[in-house]
């Protein structure tokens, strides 16, 4: 598998970057909803619930991917060429 900058294999950044973004965007919608009912926008908080949910799945279908992978030297910083 092709190793980035970091030592992990590509496929393995990736879906720690997608998980971490999901996990960040679900903490920062929960602001997002309280404005909204705030506002009296109970259709826009339902909105921003269903988005905080949607990520909520992606972050943990990201977690499933990357135990697969636990079983392999992929989820491990790989050395670079000697």
């Amino acid at each position: 598998m092709a190793t980035g900058e970091t030592g992990f294999d590509d496929v393995t950044f990736d879906l720690i970057s997608v998980q971490y973004h999901s996990l960040k965007a679900g903490h920062d919608y929960g602001q997002y909803v309280r404005d909204a009912e705030n506002a009296g926008q109970q259709e826009i908080a339902d909105f921003f619930r269903e988005v905080m949910q949607q990520d909520s799945e992606r972050a943990q279908r990201c977690h499933r991917f990357l135990a697969q992978l636990g079983g392999t030297d992929n989820t491990s910083p790989q050395s670079g060429p000697a």
